[in-house]
Protein backbone atom coordinates (compact mmCIF):
# COMPACT_ATOMS: atom_id res chain seq x y z
CA UNK A 1 0.00 0.00 0.00
CA UNK A 2 1.19 3.76 -0.68
CA UNK A 3 0.59 5.87 2.22
CA UNK A 4 0.47 9.54 1.90
CA UNK A 5 0.59 11.37 5.39
CA UNK A 6 -0.80 14.66 6.00
CA UNK A 7 -0.44 14.83 10.02
CA UNK A 8 3.50 14.48 11.45
CA UNK A 9 1.49 12.59 14.49
CA UNK A 10 0.48 10.12 11.69
CA UNK A 11 3.82 10.07 9.96
CA UNK A 12 5.05 8.51 13.45
CA UNK A 13 2.31 6.55 14.02
CA UNK A 14 2.72 5.03 10.61
CA UNK A 15 6.65 4.35 11.41
CA UNK A 16 5.82 2.84 14.89
CA UNK A 17 3.49 0.58 13.09
CA UNK A 18 6.02 -0.31 10.93
CA UNK A 19 4.98 1.11 7.55
CA UNK A 20 7.65 3.40 6.92
CA UNK A 21 8.76 1.72 3.41
CA UNK A 22 4.88 2.20 2.25
CA UNK A 23 5.00 6.03 3.28
CA UNK A 24 5.19 7.81 -0.33
CA UNK A 25 5.05 11.21 1.05
CA UNK A 26 4.73 13.65 3.93
CA UNK A 27 3.93 17.16 5.13
CA UNK A 28 6.97 20.28 5.47
CA UNK A 29 6.67 19.79 9.26
CA UNK A 30 7.18 15.87 9.43
CA UNK A 31 10.83 15.50 11.22
CA UNK A 32 10.35 11.91 12.62
CA UNK A 33 12.30 9.58 12.56
CA UNK A 34 15.18 10.83 10.66
CA UNK A 35 13.91 7.93 7.41
CA UNK A 36 11.11 10.66 6.32
CA UNK A 37 14.12 13.48 5.47
CA UNK A 38 14.39 11.08 2.30
CA UNK A 39 10.75 11.82 1.62
CA UNK A 40 8.97 14.28 -0.68
CA UNK A 41 6.86 17.09 1.07
CA UNK A 42 3.15 17.74 0.31
CA UNK A 43 2.21 20.83 2.18
CA UNK A 44 3.54 24.29 3.14
CA UNK A 45 2.63 26.66 5.39
CA UNK A 46 1.01 30.32 4.37
CA UNK A 47 2.10 31.78 7.70
CA UNK A 48 5.74 33.64 7.40
CA UNK A 49 8.63 32.70 8.95
CA UNK A 50 10.38 34.81 11.64
CA UNK A 51 7.15 36.34 13.44
CA UNK A 52 6.38 36.43 17.55
CA UNK A 53 4.52 34.32 19.28
CA UNK A 54 1.42 37.24 19.34
CA UNK A 55 2.17 37.68 15.73
CA UNK A 56 2.00 34.31 14.49
CA UNK A 57 -1.41 33.78 16.80
CA UNK A 58 -2.64 37.19 15.39
CA UNK A 59 -2.05 35.66 11.10
CA UNK A 60 -3.65 32.39 12.37
CA UNK A 61 -6.99 34.34 14.23
CA UNK A 62 -7.08 36.31 11.05
CA UNK A 63 -6.76 34.05 8.14
CA UNK A 64 -9.24 31.64 10.15
CA UNK A 65 -11.85 34.49 10.38
CA UNK A 66 -11.68 34.94 6.77
CA UNK A 67 -11.84 31.66 5.79
CA UNK A 68 -8.65 31.57 4.74
CA UNK A 69 -6.16 28.18 4.40
CA UNK A 70 -3.13 28.18 6.54
CA UNK A 71 -2.08 25.06 4.19
CA UNK A 72 -0.99 24.52 0.75
CA UNK A 73 -1.60 20.98 -0.45
CA UNK A 74 0.61 20.28 -3.71
CA UNK A 75 -1.89 18.22 -5.62
CA UNK A 76 -0.03 17.77 -8.60
CA UNK A 77 2.85 16.15 -6.55
CA UNK A 78 0.27 13.91 -4.92
CA UNK A 79 -0.98 12.69 -8.08
CA UNK A 80 1.79 11.73 -9.02
CA UNK A 81 3.16 9.58 -6.08
CA UNK A 82 -0.52 7.25 -6.85
CA UNK A 83 -1.34 7.10 -3.07
CA UNK A 84 -3.88 4.11 -1.80
CA UNK A 85 -4.83 6.06 1.40
CA UNK A 86 -4.11 9.95 2.56
CA UNK A 87 -4.18 10.12 6.76
CA UNK A 88 -5.43 13.22 7.59
CA UNK A 89 -7.37 15.30 10.79
CA UNK A 90 -9.96 17.53 11.28
CA UNK A 91 -9.29 17.73 14.89
CA UNK A 92 -7.55 21.27 14.70
CA UNK A 93 -7.92 23.35 11.63
CA UNK A 94 -4.41 25.39 12.90
CA UNK A 95 -2.39 21.97 12.70
CA UNK A 96 -2.65 20.66 9.16
CA UNK A 97 -4.36 20.96 6.01
CA UNK A 98 -8.28 21.45 6.19
CA UNK A 99 -10.12 18.08 6.29
CA UNK A 100 -12.54 18.97 3.32
CA UNK A 101 -10.12 20.26 1.02
CA UNK A 102 -7.96 16.67 1.51
CA UNK A 103 -11.54 14.80 0.69
CA UNK A 104 -12.11 16.89 -2.28
CA UNK A 105 -8.86 16.79 -3.79
CA UNK A 106 -8.70 12.89 -3.35
CA UNK A 107 -12.08 12.49 -4.97
CA UNK A 108 -10.30 14.25 -8.16
CA UNK A 109 -7.07 11.92 -7.94
CA UNK A 110 -6.65 9.03 -10.67
CA UNK A 111 -8.06 5.87 -8.35
CA UNK A 112 -9.46 7.78 -5.48
CA UNK A 113 -7.33 6.51 -2.78
CA UNK A 114 -9.25 6.54 0.40
CA UNK A 115 -8.79 9.11 3.39
CA UNK A 116 -8.75 8.46 6.87
CA UNK A 117 -8.90 11.01 9.45
CA UNK A 118 -7.23 10.80 13.06
CA UNK A 119 -9.02 13.39 15.31
CA UNK A 120 -8.18 12.01 18.73
CA UNK A 121 -9.40 14.40 21.77
CA UNK A 122 -8.22 12.04 24.87
CA UNK A 123 -4.90 9.64 25.66
CA UNK A 124 -7.20 6.98 24.64
CA UNK A 125 -7.95 8.37 21.73
CA UNK A 126 -4.53 8.61 20.68
CA UNK A 127 -4.18 4.87 22.23
CA UNK A 128 -6.89 3.60 19.79
CA UNK A 129 -5.85 5.15 16.71
CA UNK A 130 -2.98 3.25 16.57
CA UNK A 131 -5.41 0.22 16.33
CA UNK A 132 -7.48 2.34 13.56
CA UNK A 133 -4.72 3.05 11.31
CA UNK A 134 -3.22 -0.06 11.36
CA UNK A 135 -6.50 -1.94 10.74
CA UNK A 136 -6.81 0.47 7.80
CA UNK A 137 -3.45 -0.12 6.27
CA UNK A 138 -4.37 -3.40 6.67
CA UNK A 139 -1.73 -4.87 9.80
CA UNK A 140 -4.04 -5.08 12.46
CA UNK A 141 -1.78 -7.51 14.29
CA UNK A 142 0.52 -4.14 14.50
CA UNK A 143 -1.92 -2.03 15.39
CA UNK A 144 -3.09 -4.07 18.55
CA UNK A 145 0.82 -4.46 19.70
CA UNK A 146 1.63 -0.96 19.92
CA UNK A 147 -1.41 0.04 21.49
CA UNK A 148 -0.51 -2.15 24.07
CA UNK A 149 3.07 -1.37 24.35
CA UNK A 150 2.36 2.53 24.31
CA UNK A 151 -0.61 1.60 27.06
CA UNK A 152 1.60 -0.19 29.18
CA UNK A 153 4.74 2.65 29.36
CA UNK A 154 1.42 4.87 30.54
CA UNK A 155 0.76 2.83 33.36
CA UNK A 156 3.78 2.13 34.64
CA UNK A 157 4.37 5.56 35.61
CA UNK A 158 0.99 6.00 36.77
CA UNK A 159 1.79 2.96 39.24
CA UNK A 160 5.14 4.32 40.01
CA UNK A 161 3.41 7.59 41.23
CA UNK A 162 0.30 6.23 42.50
CA UNK A 163 -0.48 7.38 46.03
CA UNK A 164 2.41 10.56 45.80
CA UNK A 165 1.40 13.87 46.70
CA UNK A 166 -0.05 15.16 43.48
CA UNK A 167 1.30 18.91 42.09
CA UNK A 168 -0.93 20.93 40.96
CA UNK A 169 -0.33 21.80 37.39
CA UNK A 170 -0.92 24.42 34.69
CA UNK A 171 0.33 23.15 31.43
CA UNK A 172 0.56 26.04 28.95
CA UNK A 173 0.39 25.52 25.20
CA UNK A 174 0.94 29.02 24.49
CA UNK A 175 2.09 32.37 26.29
CA UNK A 176 1.07 35.11 23.95
CA UNK A 177 -1.39 35.07 24.35
CA UNK A 178 -1.60 32.12 27.01
CA UNK A 179 -3.52 28.91 26.16
CA UNK A 180 -4.59 26.56 28.13
CA UNK A 181 -3.83 22.98 27.13
CA UNK A 182 -6.39 20.28 26.48
CA UNK A 183 -7.28 17.46 24.51
CA UNK A 184 -5.06 14.72 25.94
CA UNK A 185 -2.56 16.74 28.05
CA UNK A 186 -4.36 16.51 31.19
CA UNK A 187 -4.68 12.88 30.67
CA UNK A 188 -1.22 12.83 30.82
CA UNK A 189 -0.54 15.04 33.62
CA UNK A 190 -2.71 12.99 35.51
CA UNK A 191 -1.16 9.64 34.72
CA UNK A 192 2.19 11.16 35.82
CA UNK A 193 0.89 11.92 39.47
CA UNK A 194 -0.18 15.93 39.10
CA UNK A 195 -3.41 17.41 38.60
CA UNK A 196 -4.52 19.96 35.87
CA UNK A 197 -6.01 22.82 37.13
CA UNK A 198 -6.42 24.36 34.07
CA UNK A 199 -8.35 22.02 31.36
CA UNK A 200 -10.23 18.68 31.79
CA UNK A 201 -8.87 15.69 29.46
CA UNK A 202 -11.03 15.65 25.88
CA UNK A 203 -11.47 19.25 26.18
CA UNK A 204 -10.25 22.15 23.78
CA UNK A 205 -7.57 24.01 24.29
CA UNK A 206 -8.39 27.68 25.33
CA UNK A 207 -7.26 31.44 25.30
CA UNK A 208 -7.44 32.69 29.43
CA UNK A 209 -5.91 35.67 31.36
CA UNK A 210 -2.80 35.52 33.74
CA UNK A 211 -4.63 35.98 36.22
CA UNK A 212 -6.93 33.04 36.00
CA UNK A 213 -3.92 31.20 35.86
CA UNK A 214 -2.80 32.44 38.92
CA UNK A 215 -6.33 31.90 40.63
CA UNK A 216 -6.21 28.09 40.12
CA UNK A 217 -3.60 27.60 42.40
CA UNK A 218 -0.75 25.89 40.09
CA UNK A 219 2.65 24.60 42.10
CA UNK A 220 4.11 23.64 38.73
CA UNK A 221 3.85 25.85 35.43
CA UNK A 222 5.19 23.21 32.51
CA UNK A 223 5.27 25.69 28.91
CA UNK A 224 4.63 23.44 26.08
CA UNK A 225 4.15 25.83 23.27
CA UNK A 226 2.12 23.96 20.54
CA UNK A 227 4.97 23.19 17.16
CA UNK A 228 8.38 24.27 19.58
CA UNK A 229 10.89 22.31 20.56
CA UNK A 230 12.21 22.79 23.81
CA UNK A 231 15.25 24.98 23.17
CA UNK A 232 12.46 27.22 21.93
CA UNK A 233 9.96 26.93 24.67
CA UNK A 234 12.42 27.61 26.96
CA UNK A 235 13.59 30.75 25.19
CA UNK A 236 9.67 32.03 24.83
CA UNK A 237 9.58 31.17 28.40
CA UNK A 238 12.65 33.37 29.11
CA UNK A 239 10.30 36.42 27.54
CA UNK A 240 7.74 35.75 29.88
CA UNK A 241 9.24 35.07 33.30
CA UNK A 242 7.49 37.65 35.09
CA UNK A 243 4.09 36.65 34.27
CA UNK A 244 4.92 33.22 35.03
CA UNK A 245 6.25 33.87 38.57
CA UNK A 246 2.98 35.91 38.95
CA UNK A 247 1.49 32.78 38.24
CA UNK A 248 2.46 31.76 42.12
CA UNK A 249 4.11 28.82 40.40
CA UNK A 250 7.01 27.62 42.95
CA UNK A 251 8.79 25.65 39.88
CA UNK A 252 8.49 26.29 36.46
CA UNK A 253 9.73 23.55 33.17
CA UNK A 254 9.79 24.54 29.34
CA UNK A 255 9.52 21.42 27.73
CA UNK A 256 9.71 19.86 24.00
CA UNK A 257 6.01 20.23 23.16
CA UNK A 258 6.80 19.55 19.50
CA UNK A 259 7.92 15.99 20.03
CA UNK A 260 6.00 14.62 22.94
CA UNK A 261 2.75 16.50 23.62
CA UNK A 262 1.30 18.71 20.72
CA UNK A 263 1.36 15.95 18.69
CA UNK A 264 -0.80 13.18 19.33
CA UNK A 265 1.20 10.41 18.35
CA UNK A 266 2.95 7.54 19.96
CA UNK A 267 5.55 10.07 21.71
CA UNK A 268 3.27 11.22 24.04
CA UNK A 269 4.10 7.87 25.93
CA UNK A 270 7.27 9.89 26.29
CA UNK A 271 5.75 12.65 27.60
CA UNK A 272 4.20 10.75 30.44
CA UNK A 273 7.11 9.84 31.17
CA UNK A 274 8.73 12.95 31.63
CA UNK A 275 6.23 14.65 33.30
CA UNK A 276 6.35 11.50 35.93
CA UNK A 277 10.12 12.48 36.23
CA UNK A 278 9.40 16.28 36.68
CA UNK A 279 6.65 15.99 38.71
CA UNK A 280 8.35 13.31 40.63
CA UNK A 281 11.78 12.54 40.02
CA UNK A 282 12.13 10.26 42.86
CA UNK A 283 10.00 7.74 41.52
CA UNK A 284 10.26 7.65 37.75
CA UNK A 285 13.73 8.43 36.00
CA UNK A 286 14.28 10.85 33.43
CA UNK A 287 13.92 9.18 30.20
CA UNK A 288 17.04 9.38 27.60
CA UNK A 289 17.00 11.79 25.16
CA UNK A 290 14.44 14.16 25.41
CA UNK A 291 14.62 17.92 25.87
CA UNK A 292 13.89 20.31 28.74
CA UNK A 293 14.71 22.91 31.16
CA UNK A 294 13.51 24.43 34.63
CA UNK A 295 12.39 28.18 33.88
CA UNK A 296 13.82 30.06 36.75
CA UNK A 297 10.75 31.99 38.07
CA UNK A 298 10.50 33.84 41.19
CA UNK A 299 7.70 31.09 42.94
CA UNK A 300 6.19 30.78 46.58
CA UNK A 301 8.52 29.36 49.42
CA UNK A 302 5.74 26.30 50.05
CA UNK A 303 6.06 22.71 49.40
CA UNK A 304 5.69 21.35 45.90
CA UNK A 305 2.37 20.27 45.36
CA UNK A 306 -0.65 19.06 47.81
CA UNK A 307 -1.90 15.59 49.20
CA UNK A 308 -4.86 14.47 47.31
Amino acid sequence: MRIASLVPSATEMLFALGLGPDVVAVTHECDHPPEVNRLPRLTRSVIPQGLTAAEIDAAVLERTARGEALYELDEARLAELGADLIVTQAVCAVCAVDYEEVVTVAGRLPGSPGVISLDPATLGDVLDDAARLADRAGVPAAGVELRARLAARIESVRAATSGAVRPRVAALEWLDPPYASGHWVPEMIAAAGGEDVLASGGERSRTLAWEEIASAGPDVAVVMPCGLYAEDAAAEAGRHLGALGATGAATAFAVDAASSFSRPGPRLADGVELLGHLLHPELVPEPVGLGWSRVPIAGRAAPLGRAG
